[in-house]
């Protein structure tokens, strides 16, 4: 079993807290019926897979999801994807919000969602806790992480990773010393004195090989690990968040050090960074790796048949299993499971999230019966710079682009967020409809 130096700790001695997210405003209309974390990703996946992964990587198995926010979907996907054996001592709970004797209140915030559910992890024996969010992508190795928070006698220790100045404004930053010790986290700066106190300098500007002509902030990526008692301690009162409220409080006060993760990270939290972040899997060396057989992404096991395509002209694509692609263009674009494209369509720079069934003729024949195009991409269609969310029904002769369009609006089937082209889960784009 793994231990670490510096104390006699052990797997057994860490709980893991995945945050599944509040309403995912941002994501939107990809949250619109499910939560962030089970967001599709690459395919086949959920964002949720990452965390889950990661943490099962790194040897620690007592895994807690706090969600709220429509999680049924996600509820399901967790329940389906993961089961350890009675030996192992491992376990995924899914801890929903819910109504008490104290109140009936929703998650206020990241501290308050661990706040409320102190006394279920209380259950379990555990000197640290590891608090992850549920949609981000990144690789990490937890157990480095924890090695270097019990060495250096931390009572709290935040993940952080560069970041340039256009993105600051996003993220909590923080001020590391040489040591390694956060003297300072400012949620969100925008006063640029203030920035420049805390741009990254040396040693770690030379160590990083970072670039010196454009200065770099540590962003918090919302990684904590927790020595338990002093989490306890942190969130007797009613602060609701932890980048915001506790821990600048704790920082005079406690032992708060950065762990430096100076590899891939990337917060899926916008239309524009999942759109992004999914099409980089498309090019031939991706930022993030699925294709490390040492440390594979867990996710439900679908048994789903290889895809089918014919005489179709492929460039720089993702295909996931599943799918049928007849005679059509496929450029630049993440086709995901069970996705049906028919003759004479284009799909280029785009994401088909894919389908969670599949059509039989005889729906197909009665769903046209009913004037609506079967489920999948139709004949001679055009689709760019959009994403299609899963179970949608695109007719035929459809045209759909952003270019010429505003960055932000609604439509009688369509969004449009960040530029992108959004067709909803369940959509349904009429034969020879144009967007």
């Amino acid at each position: 079993m793994t231990r670490w130096n510096g104390a006699n700790y052990s797997p057994l001695d860490v709980i893991t807290v995945i945050l599944g997210g509040g309403a995912g405003t941002r994501l939107f209309p990809l949250t619109k019926e499910r939560a962030k974390p089970a967001v599709p990703l690459a395919g086949k996946y959920r964002l949720v897979d990452i965390p889950i992964s990661l943490a099962i990587h790194s040897d620690l198995k007592r895994i807690f999801i706090l969600t709220q926010f429509q999680s049924s979907s996600l509820h399901r996907h967790i329940q389906q994807s993961y089961r350890f054996d009675d030996y192992s001592q491992g376990f995924i709970e899914l801890l929903a919000a819910q109504q008490t004797m104290k109140g009936a209140y929703w998650y206020q915030g990241t501290a308050d969602a661990v706040r409320q559910n102190l006394s279920h992890f209380s259950s379990h024996p555990h000197e640290l806790v590891l608090i992850l969010a549920g949609d981000q992508l990144y690789r990490m190795d937890f157990r480095a992480l924890i090695e270097q928070h019990v060495t250096s006698y931390a009572d709290l220790t935040v993940a952080v990773t560069p970041v340039n100045q256009d993105r600051v404004s996003g993220f909590g930053i923080v001020h590391v010393t040489e040591e390694r010790r956060i003297d300072s986290f400012v949620e969100k700066p925008k006063d640029p004195s203030l920035l420049s106190k805390l741009a990254i300098g040396d040693p770690f500007v030379s160590l990083l090989r970072l670039p010196p002509e454009e200065p770099q902030y540590w962003a918090s990526t919302g990684i904590y690990l927790f020595n338990r008692k002093v989490l306890a301690n942190a969130l007797t009162g009613g602060e609701p968040d932890f980048g915001r409220d506790v821990i600048p409080r704790l920082i005079p006060s406690h032992r708060v050090f950065a762990y430096i993760h100076s590899g891939y990270w990337e917060d899926i939290g916008t239309i524009r960074a999942f759109y992004e972040a999914n099409l980089d899997l498309c090019e031939p060396h991706p930022k993030f790796d699925f294709y490390d057989s040492r440390f594979p992404i867990y996710t439900r096991a679908r048994y789903l048949p290889s895809s089918k395509i014919s005489r179709a002209e492929i460039s720089g694509a993702l295909i996931a299993e599943g799918s049928v692609i007849s005679d059509a263009k496929i450029e630049h674009s993440l086709i995901g499971i069970r996705s049906i494209v028919l003759p004479g369509a284009t799909i280029k720079d785009s994401l088909l999230l894919g389908n969670d069934v599949y059509e039989t003729d005889s729906e197909a024949l009665a769903a046209e019966g009913r004037g609506l195009p079967r489920i999948g991409i139709g004949r001679n269609s055009f689709i760019e710079g959009t994403i299609v969310d899963k179970n949608t029904r695109i007719g035929d002769n459809v045209r759909i682009s952003p270019k010429g369009k505003p960055a932000n609006m609604d439509g009688d089937c369509f969004y449009i967020r960040d530029g992108l082209v959004i067709i909803p889960r369940g959509g349904i784009v009429p034969h020879g409809t144009v967007i």
